[in-house]
C-alpha cells in the first residue's frame, strides 16, 4: 500500500498537478442594466485604465476603428425598438466600435456581438446604426474607462463614454410615447374581440360561470366582422354547456361550413360529431 501512495505522490509531482489562482483582471468586466421610459437596456463592456499611458492618439489611435473598451465586444441589449442616428435597431443585441477623433467620434453598432476585440473582417452590412458625436475636454482625467446612461427621460437618454480627458454622449431615442399612447387607447377602447373571446374560452374550460361565457363569447363574435370557424366551435360548446341547444347547433353548423370551405377535416369532424349528439344530423 505504502508503495502504491509514493508511486502516485511522483505522479502527481511529474505532471505537475497544482491548484489555479485566480489573478484579478486587468480591465474588469461590467454589466449595467438601466431602465428608460419602458424598455430594458444591458450594457456590457471590460474597463482598462490609463496606468501612466496617453490614451487618444497613441494608445487609442485617432481615426482608427477601436473596440471601445477592452476583451470581448462591448454589447448593449435594448428589450424593445430604439433609434439611433436617425435608423430604428431592432430590440437585440449590438456590439459597440468607435472611430475617435480629436474633436468628434464615429460610433457605431454592429449586429455581430460575438467577437474578441475588432472583427477579423469588417461588414458594412453589419453596421445597424451610425452616429458622430462631439468629443468634449474634461477638466481632470477619468482614469479606468467608464460607459454611462445620462440625461435619462422617459424619450430619450446620452449613452456616455468617459476616458482620460474625454466626454462623448451618443443620444438615443426610445419610443415610449409611441408605446403609452397606444395602451392608453386600448385600454380605453375597452376590451378587444379577442379579449372577450380568451375570457369566454376560459371560462368554458375551467368550469365557471357559463352565461358570463356565453355573453363574453357573444361580444367577441359581435366585434368579429369575419368569425373563424375555431371561434363558432367553441361558441357552440359554450352555448351548448349553458342549455342553448337551438344556439349550439346554428354555431355548429356554421363553423362546419367555415371549416369545409377551408379543408379543415379536424374541425369538420368535430362539428359533424356534436350535431349528432344535440340530434341536428
Amino acid at each position: 500500500m505504502k508503495k502504491i501512495i509514493l508511486l502516485f505522490s511522483a505522479f502527481m509531482l511529474t505532471f505537475g498537478v497544482q491548484a489555479q489562482i485566480e489573478t484579478p483582471q486587468p480591465s474588469p468586466f461590467q454589466k449595467i442594466e438601466q431602465k428608460v421610459g419602458l424598455t430594458d437596456v444591458t450594457l456590457e463592456y471590460s474597463r482598462p485604465s490609463m496606468k501612466g499611458r496617453t490614451i487618444f492618439g497613441e494608445l487609442v489611435p485617432y481615426n482608427a476603428m477601436w473596440r471601445t473598451g477592452a476583451n470581448a465586444n462591448t454589447k448593449i441589449t435594448f428589450s424593445n425598438d430604439v433609434e439611433i442616428g436617425g435608423k430604428t435597431l431592432k430590440a437585440g443585441s449590438y456590439a459597440i466600435y468607435t472611430k475617435p477623433g480629436a474633436s468628434s467620434w464615429d460610433v457605431y453598432f454592429y449586429d455581430e456581438t460575438d467577437n474578441w476585440g475588432n472583427p477579423e473582417k469588417w461588414e458594412d452590412s453589419k453596421v445597424a446604426a451610425q452616429v458622430s458625436v462631439q468629443a468634449y475636454p474634461m477638466p481632470m482625467n477619468i482614469e479606468t474607462f467608464t460607459m454611462s446612461f445620462d440625461e435619462l427621460k422617459n424619450d430619450s437618454a446620452l449613452l456616455g463614454m468617459l476616458w482620460e480627458k474625454t466626454y462623448v454622449g451618443v443620444p438615443i431615442k426610445f419610443n415610449t410615447d409611441k408605446t403609452v399612447t397606444a395602451s392608453i387607447q386600448r385600454v380605453m377602447n375597452g376590451p378587444s374581440a379577442n379579449d372577450y373571446y380568451a375570457a369566454a374560452v376560459y371560462y368554458l374550460e375551467a368550469g365557471k360561470d357559463i352565461n358570463q361565457a356565453k355573453t363574453w363569447i357573444d361580444k367577441s363574435i359581435e366585434m368579429n366582422k369575419d368569425p373563424k370557424f375555431w371561434q363558432l366551435r367553441q361558441k357552440s360548446l359554450i352555448y351548448a354547456k349553458a342549455g342553448d341547444k337551438k344556439g349550439a347547433i346554428e354555431a355548429a353548423k356554421k363553423s362546419l361550413e367555415l371549416a369545409e370551405d377551408a379543408g379543415n377535416k379536424d374541425y369538420v369532424a368535430l362539428n359533424q360529431k356534436s350535431l349528432k349528439e344535440w340530434g341536428a344530423m
